[in-house]
């Protein structure tokens, strides 16, 4: 028996993982020195001339062959956001520490649908579960969570908690199984600000709620949502017979980092008895901080909250979290079947998570983050965000202090919003020229979006080793591309 066909796993699998792991090892180092930056030069046409060979061929060549050749192609080929000029997303570089944990994870294939595919795993998901619900402010004895595959899974399992409680509130728990009764009168209506995640429409449509159920609360000038336009538009639907289903806040918008106030809008979403869910895909990890955390006052408060430790938190993807104030409130997604989790099995103290996900088959994603919890502990974890907002800060600085640029606001996490002023030519074609120059060199990945009819760029801050020089490296890389583009 080859070694391509050996099994990961048993007492066996470590011994033929080793020379695996060397190969892996080395065509990383090799990529990375033929890629030499954030992303490789010359665009689509380089990448797809690196894997040029069959995927499947009629005949196999061999596990370290293959594994030596597409890897080293993968890395070449790929975007590292370890790099400091790799800046466009929420595209974290995630910690060693969690990584390797990560391979523990691959190599025993846990799925957390059942007790016996994975008891480890379903008590490290529980523990994990624990520590988030203590750090959002939930009494972990009574909440409960499951990690997902990011804030979209999050923010749709949300929604559907949601909709559940609202349905059985309004027409009885009979209406949760049945549907709503025909004679009902009003939609339901969901409410969040124009700037929430795409992803909230979609759940709205996935859902069967149709995505123009959805009611856009106006913002203020920090766009975050307005509460005291909240408070109207509730009683606005409350007059027509429409039914909120939910609000949904933002705390840590995708472009600025804007964090909506969320103990006002848990004070209104209480008055009017609407479940308050919030997308803390982006800005959750900010709790880790003792001076960002305090943006998040009042997130203890919502029904729901979505967290992506795959953003601050450094982990490989994925590693979404959905949490829910309450247990009872996942009784709606609850599923017996006999294959998986029988009720005697239960009561006998065999614990199952399949009614804390819409996936049935789950990778047991809590280990890399168990071990990154506890290799840097929440002090450890905050450090490395106000690392990265510190590095916001700075470039905010430049940006502020330079005449060839325009900084939108200042910061509010790790986001800066910016864009060249060129001498003459239409200020939006030269931004997004400039940015795509420096992709098809492969010196730059910066963040593209339009805010006021107008193109801006974004650089996001998430590697905590990024230094004050190389920043500034980056942005002179900016300005060159600028002036190129602007002749």
């Amino acid at each position: 028996m080859t070694i391509s066909t050996q099994l990961a796993g048993g007492s066996s699998g470590p011994g033929f993982l080793r020379p695996l792991l060397a190969t892996a090892l080395e065509a990383l180092e090799k990529g990375t020195v033929e890629r030499d930056g954030p992303l490789p030069a010359g665009g689509p046409g380089a990448v797809r001339s690196l894997f040029s060979g069959e995927v499947l061929p009629a005949e196999g060549q061999g596990a370290e062959t293959a594994l030596a050749g597409v890897a080293q192609g993968f890395t070449t080929g790929a975007a590292d956001p370890a790099d400091p000029g790799c800046v466009a997303h929420l595209h974290t570089p995630p910690l060693a520490v969690a990584v390797a944990a990560d391979l523990v994870a691959g190599v025993l294939n846990s799925s957390l649908d059942s007790w016996d595919q994975a008891p480890s795993g379903t008590q490290i998901e529980s523990e994990v579960v624990r520590a988030l619900s203590s750090l959002v402010g939930y009494d972990p004895d009574v909440a409960s969570g499951a990690v997902t595959s990011g804030g979209t899974e999050s923010n749709l399992t949300g929604l559907l908690l949601a909709r559940e409680h609202a349905v059985a509130r309004a027409f009885g728990a009979q209406a949760v199984a049945s549907g709503i009764p025909p004679e009902a009168h009003g939609r339901l209506r969901v409410l969040c600000s124009a700037t929430s995640h795409f992803s909230v429409a979609r759940s709205a449509g996935v859902l069967g709620l149709g995505e123009d159920c959805i009611v856009h609360v106006p913002v203020d000038d920090q766009q975050r949502m307005d509460a005291n336009a909240l408070r109207v538009v509730l009683s606005d639907l409350s007059d027509r017979g429409d039914i909120p289903i939910a609000v949904i806040a933002t705390a840590g918008t995708t472009d600025l980092g804007t964090v909506d106030a969320l103990s006002d809008i848990a004070d209104i979403a209480a008055e009017h008895e609407v479940w308050m869910h919030v997308d803390a895909a982006y800005g959750g990890g900010a709790l880790f901080s003792e001076r960002l955390g305090p943006l998040l006052d009042g997130i203890g408060r919502a029904d729901s909250v979505a967290i992506d430790l795959h953003k601050l938190g450094w982990q490989p993807v994925a590693a979404g979290v959905l949490l829910a104030r309450r247990a009872a409130a996942f009784d709606p997604m609850e599923r017996r079947v006999a294959y998986l989790n029988t009720e005697d099995d239960e009561v006998a103290g065999f614990q199952s998570l399949l009614g804390r996900s819409l996936r049935t088959t789950r990778r047991p994603d809590a280990l890399k983050i168990a071990v990154t919890f506890r290799a840097l502990g929440r002090r450890g974890l905050g450090e490395l965000v106000d690392q990265c907002h510190e590095q916001a800060l700075h470039a905010a600085a430049v940006f502020r202090d330079s005449p060839d640029f325009e900084l939108y606001q200042d910061p509010v996490l790790t986001t800066v919003i910016f864009r060249y002023r060129p001498e003459s030519r239409d200020s939006d074609q030269v931004n997004a020229e400039l940015r795509r120059t420096l992709l098809t060199e492969g010196r730059a990945v910066v963040g593209r979006t339009e805010l006021d009819g107008s193109v801006w760029l974004k650089l996001t801050l998430l590697n905590p080793h990024t230094t004050p020089v190389e920043i500034s490296a980056l942005i002179d890389d900016v300005r060159a591309a600028g002036e190129r583009e602007s002749r």
